[in-house]
This record gives C-alpha cells, structure tokens and sequence, in this order.
C-alpha cells in the first residue's frame, strides 16, 4: 500500500498519538485495578476468590468486547468502533467509582472491559493499515508503548492518592481524562485500506469462515494459543501484583511502592522491542520476550529476598510488555484487509478467556495456601507452551506489504 504524504503524516503523529492517548488511558485503568483490588481486599473484607472473580469479570467483558467489536470493525469501520469502546470504557470507569456493593462493582467492570477489550485490537489495527510496511511493526509497538505510561500513571495515582483519599478518588480521575480522548477522535480519519474495501464487505459469518480456511488455519492456531497464554500469564500475574507483594510480607504503600519500581521497566521493554522488531522479525522478538517473561517469573515467584524480588519484578515487566508490544504487531499482519478486524479480534477474544481463568485460578490457588511459587511457576510453563506455537506455526511477516 502506497500512502500519500498527508496520510503518512496522519499516521504517525495524529494517529499514534490520539490512539496513543485512548491506549494509556485503558492501561491506566487496567493498571488501577490492580491496586483498587488491594484496597478493597481490606475495606470490603474479600476473600481471595472474590477479589480473582474481580479481575476476571472485567476479563469476561474483555472477552465479549473483543469478539463483537473485533466483528463489527469490518463492517462498520476501524474508526467509528474505535469510538464506541471508548465511550463505553470511560462511563463504565467513572460510574464504577460510584459503588457500595461487589456485585455492582464487578457488573460495570464487566462493562469496562467490553470496551477495552474491543478498542485494543481495533487500535492496532487501524495503525497497522495506516503506516508503509517498513516500520510498520515499528510504530504498532510504540503504540503499545503507551500502555506503559498508563500503568506508570496508574501506580503513582495508586500510591499518592489511594491511601490518602480512597479508591474512589483515584477511579474519577483515571476516568474523566478518557473523555478527551474522544474528542480528539471525532476527525480522526478511517484506515486508507478499510475505506478502500468497504464495498467488498461480507457477511460476518463468512468473515468467521475465512478466518478458519485452510490458508489462514495455521496462523490462526498459532495466534490463540499465544494469546490465551499471554493473557492467562499476565492478568494472572499483574492484577494480582501488589497483592502478591502484600502476601510477601510488605505494607500496603510499600508494596505500591515497588510495583511503581517495576512499572517504570515497561517502556525500555517497549522502546527496545520496537528497536528489534524490523531488525530482527517478529517471531524472534516476541519468542525472546516470551522466553525471558517466562524466566523471570519463575525467579519472582520463589524470590526470597527483598532485592531478588525487585530485580525479578522489574526483568518481568521489561520482557513481559515487550512482547504485548511484538504481539500487537504480529497479530493483525496475518489476515487480509477484509477480515483483519474479525482474525484480530477472534485471536484477543481467545485471550481474554485466558483473563478470566488466570486470576480466578491465583485467588482459588491462594485459598487453598498453595505456594506463590508454585502460581508463578504455572504461568511459566504457559508462556513457554505460547514460544513453542510462536516458533513452530508462526510465520514471519516483517515488512510484508499487508494483503
């Protein structure tokens, strides 16, 4: 795909910042549950399989948002649902800060994670279309970058505001930014290749056909498997981090503390994957990254000191969100235009199931007084199952000019 001068300058300044934004302000309100979880932990007395069952509602609507917004991508246009998950991630979020009960509470997380389940895959999407081939892989992982910088925001609202003002506070103003972020998306252009296919859409369910014919079956075997165990690993791990910490041994402000440590070594991890990604191919990066999340989570897991757990922790976040980076990339280039929304959001949907079970089983596993080194060496063995698809059935695609 050729793009014009405009659309090019389009694609890398306004789109990535404006998908940018909406992205950081999803990663700040995964980032803040995390710690909301915590806090509720001690002021609603929750157990441990009430606070996985948190998490993984919100994985739940993850899970259905990708699937039907993934869908609706390629018959409604990448832009337009780009908007409506955004809309319906930033009242769920703000309306959520209002409740006094856990069934309200895990009913609009619900709510929250349909929206960012749906708006992440799309995102990549629209950038993939929207950028030449040769940095394409560049710029998609820069856009995961952002995330990144929502956590960052997310663990320093957690640690100055939460013990001071409450959950509440720090949920409205993780919420209210994201409706500027739909304003800025009002003239945002569709991708040039979705508005130059449109006429050739097809029914939904011959969408969901392709995605499994003979030419793409592989790719799309290789892409659930790694997005179930990616998903799976991380939610499991991450929401449950200062949890974790606090299990450990350490307060809850400290264990803030530590996870915001951690947290700033998400974007070297972004910054070097987007470095290696074109110079390296896809399927290096995301195995290589896949492979050293594995590691350091195993050594996390069974740290028994104050400085191996940092250390383990910080490796974890650097390898780990470098290859959500790589795998952003990945993902959409393996499907032509008219069904690339639906294989994108099909594979994250895959995931996000893996979302649901993975704090479900750390709460349950936690109950039951089962070591955390153990939970951790399960999401080792996960992440290694995700390298061995990624090496065996995955294809490389960098700088192949997208069908």
């Amino acid at each position: 795909m050729n793009l014009t001068k405009t659309q090019s300058t389009i694609s890398r300044k306004k789109l990535l910042s404006i998908a940018g934004l909406g992205w950081a302000f999803d990663a700040m309100d995964v980032g803040i549950l995390s710690f909301v979880i915590a806090a509720l932990a001690i002021e609603w007395n929750l157990t441990p399989e009430q606070m996985g069952w948190i998490g993984s509602v919100n994985s739940i609507g993850m899970v259905v948002g990708a699937l039907v917004f993934g869908i609706m991508a390629d018959k409604i246009g990448r832009k337009n649902v780009f908007m409506l998950t955004l809309v319906l991630f930033s009242v769920g979020s703000g309306l959520s800060a209002l409740t006094t009960t856990l069934t309200a509470f895990m009913v609009l997380r619900f709510f929250v994670g349909a929206g960012l389940g749906g708006e992440l895959p799309v995102a990549s999407t629209l950038v993939s279309e929207s950028v030449e081939a040769k940095e394409r892989g560049r710029i998609v992982v820069l856009l995961e970058s952002f995330w990144a910088v929502g956590w960052l925001v997310a663990a320093l609202i957690s640690y100055f505001v939460i013990p001071e003002y409450g959950w509440r506070v720090a949920l409205v103003i993780t919420a209210l930014p994201a409706f500027y972020a739909i304003y800025l998306r009002i003239k945002l252009p569709d991708s040039p290749q979705f508005s130059a296919k449109k006429k050739l859409t097809q029914s939904v369910f011959q969408n969901i056909r392709d995605v499994w014919s003979k030419k793409y079956v592989k790719a799309t075997i290789m892409l659930w498997i790694v997005w179930f165990m990616v998903v799976f690993s991380y939610y499991g791990m991450f929401l449950w981090l200062p949890s974790v910490m606090v299990m450990k041994g350490f307060s809850l402000i400290k264990s803030f503390e530590y996870v915001l440590i951690m947290t700033l070594a998400q974007l070297p991890g972004y910054f070097t994957a987007a470095w290696m990604i074109e110079r390296m191919g896809r399927k290096f990066v995301l195995a290589l990254y896949l492979l050293g999340t594995a590691i350091s989570a195993l050594i996390f897991g069974n740290a028994d000191t104050t400085a191996i757990l940092l250390t383990s922790g910080i490796f974890l976040s650097f390898f780990n969100l470098g290859a959500w980076g790589a795998l952003y990339a990945y993902t959409p280039e393996q499907y032509p235009t008219i069904i690339r929304g639906t294989g994108a959001g099909m594979a994250a949907a895959a995931g996000r199931i893996g979302g649901v079970l993975g704090p479900l089983l750390v709460g349950s596993l936690v109950a039951a007084k089962i070591d955390i080194g153990i939970v951790f060496g399960i999401f080792c063995i996960a992440i290694v199952i995700g390298v061995i698809a990624v090496i065996f059935l995955g294809k490389e695609t960098k700088q192949i000019e997208l069908e």
